[in-house]
């Protein structure tokens, strides 16, 4: 894993954010509440233009409500 830009890093991390989400089957409502974030920070971050950053403790926070290890967000490509 190897970003060349914050931007790209936090797109990969908001994409995968999303993905995780679906297949557990959560709302964005649903996945906020569990992780303790508002549901307007959840939606910007898995937005396809998204540039927001975020800490590890949230980032570790949403993989736990997920049930995943937190470097799956990393991945490029989730078929990896």
């Amino acid at each position: 894993m190897k970003f060349k830009t914050e931007t790209e890093l936090n797109r990969t991390i908001g994409t995968n954010i999303k993905h995780y989400r679906v297949l557990a089957n959560l709302t964005q409502i649903q996945l906020s509440e569990k992780a303790g974030i508002s549901i307007s920070y959840l939606s910007k971050l898995e937005a396809s233009g998204c540039d927001k950053s975020l800490s590890i403790a949230t980032l570790n926070q949403i993989a736990n409500v997920l049930n995943i290890e937190i470097t799956e967000f990393f991945k490029e490509d989730l078929n990896e």
